[in-house]
């Protein structure tokens, strides 16, 4: 069975979220709760909330055990970008991109197969 949980809106740059989405990808859920702890970024907490949350959802509200849960998919998508100016010399001005992140965590139930090299 699969549960899902969403965080939207997060402030920071989604290329900067993947550093830590692809880290824990297909992870068992306590496995890379353990290893989110230790992450020196930025972005591991939201990412660790929205693993709990999506677990929370799947103890409570699917009745799934939480010691088979494994991430069976982890996306750091864009969201909408917030447009700022900043002045620059001789009158001109230059964009600033303040970026926004929607993270999507699916957890599943079942193995998860490894895809073997060729």
């Amino acid at each position: 069975m699969e549960v899902k949980a969403y965080a939207r809106f997060i402030h920071m740059a989604p290329r900067k979220v993947r550093l830590v989405t692809n880290l824990v990808k297909g992870m068992p859920v306590e496995a890379a709760l353990r290893d989110l702890r230790f992450v020196q970024k930025f972005a591991a907490l939201p990412v660790r909330k929205v693993i709990e949350s999506a677990v929370a959802n799947a103890t409570h509200n699917a009745k799934l055990d939480r010691k088979t849960l494994s991430i069976q998919t982890i996306t750091a998508d864009a969201g909408p970008t917030i447009k700022r100016w900043r002045p620059r010399a001789f009158g001109r001005a230059a964009p600033i991109r303040k970026r926004m992140t929607h993270i999507t965590v699916v957890l599943t139930d079942q193995p998860i197969k490894k895809k073997g090299n060729r």
